[in-house]
């Protein structure tokens, strides 16, 4: 059963992601948020969001419209998730943006997103202190 409430948890969870601004992050992969969830708040999901439908955000819906009965632990783990994971959907979706200056310097030939995000993470010459931590932060390297 824990195995379905993780699967509810991360299809919920990725379906809702989307806020938070970030400097530097501590940010966790859709893995480890939804093995954390499953463990710190599967007794939650279950006792109150049991039959709930995937996706949209759902589940983090449930689990706020029960906030007064849901465990603290699990409140805390949920809020520090979302938060973490959103910092690293931001992360991600600000390499290209932070790294401008080595993409140009170091991957100007490169062609296509996927191969220069490559060149970037494989580059031992990225001294960018930002775009390292860019990458990082969004789970590249």
């Amino acid at each position: 059963m824990i195995d379905r409430v993780g699967i509810f948890a991360g299809t919920a969870l990725a379906a809702f992601l989307a806020l938070t601004a970030v400097g530097r992050a501590d940010t966790i992969s859709y893995a480890d948020a939804v093995t954390t969830l499953a463990k710190e708040c599967g007794a939650d999901i279950k006792k109150f969001c049991n039959g709930e439908n995937l996706g949209n955000g759902r589940i983090q819906a449930c689990l706020e419209k029960n906030a007064s009965k849901v465990s603290p632990t699990c409140t805390s783990t949920l809020g520090s998730v979302m938060t973490s994971v959103a910092q690293r959907q931001q992360a991600q979706a600000s390499v290209f943006k932070v790294c401008q200056h080595d993409i140009s310097q170091y991957c100007n030939s490169v062609k296509g997103d996927g191969n220069i995000l490559s060149c970037l993470v494989e580059t031992t010459r990225v001294d960018n202190k930002a775009c390292n931590q860019a990458i990082t932060d969004a789970g590249w390297r």
